[in-house]
């Protein structure tokens, strides 16, 4: 959790007002010019006292200014650790990922997103807290933190959002506790018992093969030269939180991704998007718009995205958008190689 402490004034930031309010005070009773009742009199004091008001006010402005400064300094860099930003290449994939936040002046919310290279290949989470802004950051962490450990600890994907559902359900009681009545938190916004997280996690073999678990997560996009269409369409399982995983769990087989060819992982706040006129937004005709000449890198197809999403809601969204790309630039013959190789191992 991030707590950021309100600093008492100190000695320095006191000495302004005080030599404001002295020189009121003086001129008041030590003038004798404010002592007249003339109109001419009336008119200095009122610059006097509108003078010493004015100086008050910017300088609790400017004290409130560096405060704010600070503040996000502090919150720009523990947001930055949360939701670290991913590196351009990964095991031959060109990777890039943004997060747009719903509430302003912040950098995170309650969208999620990480790529490791572990030695059972790439893997891949995308997640959508419910809620959204600093109220969702504790769920994200905590599902953040499981999976970074469990991507290289777990050989199984399978095992990996065992994990991932172990750390949620761990989280929701602590987050239960603490907000009991008996230790004096109010009332919450939204209760413990409703809280799920959406989870999508991948996993890219060196042979382009790609394996998939889904809780309630939207399915991603495959670019392959200007075609823009579902990865897959198989049933997701339930979100994380309101009900417990199956007892037997099989990660779903999607295919390849070829050479050149891209995943657009996001968010439902992608397609949610809405315009001044009600009308959603189009993710695949974004993408056909990004890729309709010749293929673009990871981090073009990401730019071109959010500049649509942001001029259809005319830099206002309601709720929290994550995209991720990942572009296969592994070179055909390590591709081929690749899957000579698991072949000739699986003789």
């Amino acid at each position: 959790m991030i707590r950021i402490k309100a600093r008492a004034p100190t000695a320095r930031g006191a000495v302004l007002p005080t030599v404001w309010g002295a020189v009121a005070v003086t001129y008041k009773f030590g003038c004798p010019l404010a002592q007249q009742d003339g109109l001419g009199a009336r008119i200095v004091t009122s610059a006097v006292f509108f003078a010493v008001g004015t100086g008050l006010i910017f300088h609790v402005r400017h004290a409130l200014l560096r405060e704010l400064r600070q503040v996000r300094r502090v919150a720009g860099a523990a947001q930055s650790v949360l939701l670290r930003p991913l590196p351009p290449r990964l095991d031959g994939l060109n990777v890039a990922a943004a997060q747009l936040s719903a509430d302003r002046g912040a950098a995170v919310g309650g969208d999620l997103y990480e790529a490791v290279a572990t030695e059972h290949g790439v893997r891949v989470v995308m997640g959508d807290v419910r809620g959204h802004g600093l109220a969702a950051l504790g769920t994200v962490a905590a599902v953040l933190g499981s999976f970074r450990e469990a991507a290289h600890d777990e050989a199984e994907l399978t095992h990996v959002l065992r994990r991932l559902e172990r750390t949620h359900a761990r989280h929701l009681r602590e987050r239960a506790r603490t907000e009991h009545p008996c230790n004096g938190a109010q009332e919450p916004e939204h209760p413990v018992a409703e809280e799920f997280v959406t989870v999508l996690l991948l996993e890219i073999a060196r042979d382009g093969e790609v394996r998939a678990l889904n809780c309630g997560h939207p399915w991603p996009y495959l670019l392959s030269g200007t075609r823009v269409e579902p990865f897959t369409a198989a049933d997701p399982l339930p979100p994380l939180g309101p009900f417990p995983l199956p007892a037997e769990l099989e990660a779903h087989s999607c295919g390849q991704l070829l050479p050149g060819d891209s995943l657009v992982l996001f968010t439902d706040g992608a397609e949610d998007a809405r315009d001044a006129h009600g009308r959603f937004f189009s993710l695949p005709t974004a993408l056909r718009e990004a890729v309709h000449d010749h293929p673009m890198t990871a981090q073009t197809i990401l730019r071109t995205v959010f500049t649509a999403l942001l001029h259809h809601t005319a830099g206002r969204p309601t709720d929290d958008v994550a995209v991720l790309v990942l572009r296969n630039d592994r070179r055909k013959f390590e591709f081929s190689g690749a899957r000579a190789n698991g072949q000739a191992a699986a003789f």
